[in-house]
């Protein structure tokens, strides 16, 4: 039989160490909750809120309000530039029928036009879209077709609150209602269903002349937003990872500066031994208050003495602090910090030349992003309808013909050195590594337009007589001497390549 020793201590047994750290748990990790549900579970009590307080920061927020108008002047600029490169039957450009499509879409781009209230351009129409993206999460617009509207096509806008987040069902054949959006088997949306009034607006609704939804088919729907997760059925605020610090800076940089004001103010306190004794200008709840003026003194009663209240706040700690939470929010904002706070004393030609990098990657990106679910659709719904109401001279027929030919070009930048930039773009273009178009694409162009330009400029010069003095793409490198004799080499401008010479 074993004997067992009952007094030999055990040996501790170890841990298992967690492969991932990020799993960790303990006290420095209890408030530290993550949850497991779906995209939709989780945006569902929250959107209204999100949307809500997005808003605010919009109205209130300086920070917030340049953001929106970074994302209108680089996403947007001036708007989307149509090009249409069909090709007819010898795979020539069909120049006719391009040109008709692109005046025809630019006609019906002007003010009044685009929209069912008549209250935009093409232009406005963009710039709304990606503020509103920014802002709320989502954009909704409506297609109308008829024959009140020019070439027979406009939009409507919703605001994503009448998408009735709280309209949530289970339907037969696998459907369901999710936030407002009635989706098939495989989530594709096939319907939405709206308020007929805006769940905010109090003061001019009645609701009970109306029904409280209707039902709009997803053709007629243009519903952009950015989904994040897989399965996600309604868009979140593009800053909601920065609205908490956005938030708090403005609380912050509120109080800082009342702090300020009543540190300027000089403010203090009378105290007497035995709290009494002093005759003042005013009383405030059984306190007496002496009103002081500028460079006027006060003879105080006997027994009575001054204690002076001066707050120290905002310090010389304000400033560092105020600009590390700032590149944080800029961060969450995709924007460099430079261009989010218009401040410039600390940075040098590589910090903002990388920023800008960056920041520009970041605007084309957007850029893709609103011409695939915005630009596009629009144009499409207005080109099917202009064919069929015959205000292009165009037949319906020849719809996909020219709808995949079309071409959008956003806006360029230029860099904040020109020579060295314009210097690199013709190198390159000499050895072979770009295109033209690609150098016109650079700063917002089309090669085709920016040819044609040229050509008109050339023709205009010659109607008044005026020799045309630059004649771009090299085609003079070795201009002829008046005794007939090439020059050594191609004219230069200093160290930066070759440039257009003039002619003889």
């Amino acid at each position: 039989m074993a004997i067992i020793d009952l007094f030999k201590p055990k040996k501790p047994q170890k841990r298992a160490k967690r492969s991932y750290s990020a799993a960790t748990a303990g006290r420095l990790y209890n408030d530290f909750e993550a949850s497991l549900r779906s995209p939709d579970s989780e945006i569902r009590p929250v959107l209204s809120k999100m949307r809500a307080r997005s808003r605010d920061l919009a109205r209130n927020n300086e920070y917030v309000r340049k953001y929106l108008d970074l994302l209108k002047s680089n996403v947007v600029g001036s708007g989307f530039n149509l090009q249409v490169k069909a090709v007819d039957t010898v795979g020539r450009l069909d120049m006719s029928g391009n040109q008709a499509i692109e005046a025809g879409f630019k006609v019906w781009g002007r003010l009044g036009m685009p929209t069912v209230d008549g209250k935009m351009s093409w232009a406005d129409v963009q710039k709304f879209v990606i503020e509103n993206l920014a802002r709320d999460g989502e954009v909704i617009a409506i297609k109308h077709r008829g024959a009140r509207f020019k070439d027979g096509y406009a939009i409507e806008f919703l605001e994503p609150d009448q998408l009735d987040e709280e309209k949530n069902e289970k339907l037969s054949g696998g459907r369901e209602i999710r936030m407002g959006v009635e989706l098939d088997q495989f989530k594709k949306p096939v319907a939405y269903h709206f308020l007929t009034y805006h769940p905010g607006d109090y003061d001019y609704t009645t609701k009970t002349v109306t029904p409280k939804h209707t039902r709009l088919t997803a053709d007629r729907v243009i519903h952009i937003f950015k989904p994040l997760r897989a399965g996600q059925t309604r868009g979140e605020p593009w800053m909601v990872a920065a609205i908490p610090s956005l938030k708090q800076l403005g609380a912050l940089r509120e109080a800082a500066i009342i702090n300020a004001r009543i540190g300027a103010s000089k403010m203090g306190f009378f105290v007497s031994a035995g709290g009494d004794g002093f005759v003042a200008d005013d009383l405030d709840d059984s306190v007496p208050i002496m009103t002081a003026e500028p460079g006027t003194f006060h003879q105080l009663p006997q027994g009575v003495d001054f204690k002076s209240f001066e707050p120290q706040y905002p310090s010389t700690e304000f400033d560092s602090f105020h600009t590390a939470i700032l590149r944080g929010i800029a961060s969450a904002l995709s924007v460099s910090y430079a261009s989010l706070s218009n401040d410039l004393e600390r940075t040098s030609y590589s910090s903002v030349r990388q920023g800008a990098l960056e920041e520009r990657e970041a605007y084309r990106e957007m850029q893709t992003f609103l011409i695939d679910h915005f630009v596009r659709p629009v144009y499409e719904g207005w080109l099917e309808s202009a064919m069929e109401m015959g205000s292009i001279g165009l037949p319906i027929r020849q719809f996909e013909r020219f709808s995949a030919a079309s071409h959008w070009q956003g806006r360029g930048w230029s860099w904040v050195d020109p020579l060295k930039e314009s210097s690199a773009i013709i190198n390159a273009l000499e050895a072979g590594i770009i295109s033209l178009q690609d150098a016109a694409t650079h700063y917002g162009k089309d090669a085709e337009d920016l040819l044609s330009q040229l050509a008109k400029d050339k023709d205009l010069a010659a109607q008044f007589g005026i020799s045309y003095a630059y004649e771009p793409f090299g085609a003079q490198k070795f201009p002829v001497t008046a005794e007939g004799q090439e020059d050594d080499g191609p004219e230069t401008n200093g160290s930066d390549g070759p440039r257009g010479t003039a002619r003889a």
